[in-house]
């Protein structure tokens, strides 16, 4: 039996397949760090790096950056980051994201303000998603007609 880990997998790729792993990486390594500092999942910079290593041995070393310096540091060169769209990919993401959140959490919001506690907990989970999902709705509907135009902070 075999500790995790210790066995060694061999990946064959086209050289396009293997773009498209450069960038899946890149775009998971983002995800996983892009707001972190002190606590950074070092898990995703390993297979980063692991991955971007291997971008001289098939010819595609103007991806990466690497110093004998930065020992087993590779980074990605500007060069990636503009052929391979990724910085488009998260813009377009963010951007989703920020929608989908926004709609949500004021969907959720007027929920729990339209409906007391006490009519929620009479509420079987059928009717609690269809009221929520009604209150999250609209304003997926309003964002999709009008963008932030009619949001505004009310005065008490």
């Amino acid at each position: 039996m075999t500790k995790h880990g210790s066995k060694k997998l061999t990946i064959e790729l086209t050289i396009a397949h293997f773009k498209i792993l450069l960038k899946s990486v890149y775009l998971g390594e983002w995800m996983a760090n892009a707001f972190r500092t002190d606590d950074r999942k070092k898990e995703y910079e390993l297979i980063q790096n692991l991955v971007f290593s291997h971008c001289k041995d098939i010819g595609l070393e103007k991806y990466v950056s690497h110093e004998e310096s930065d020992g087993s540091h590779y980074y990605p060169t500007a060069d990636f980051e503009e052929s391979m769209d990724v910085d488009n990919l998260i813009e377009e993401y963010n951007d989703d994201l920020f929608w989908d959140e926004l709609a949500e959490r004021l969907g959720e919001k007027e929920f729990f303000k339209k409906y007391s506690k006490e009519e929620i907990l009479k509420m079987n989970e059928v009717e609690w998603y269809t009221k929520l999902y009604e209150c999250i709705g609209k304003f997926y509907n309003e964002f999709a007609m009008n963008g932030l135009d009619r949001l505004g902070i009310e005065e008490n």
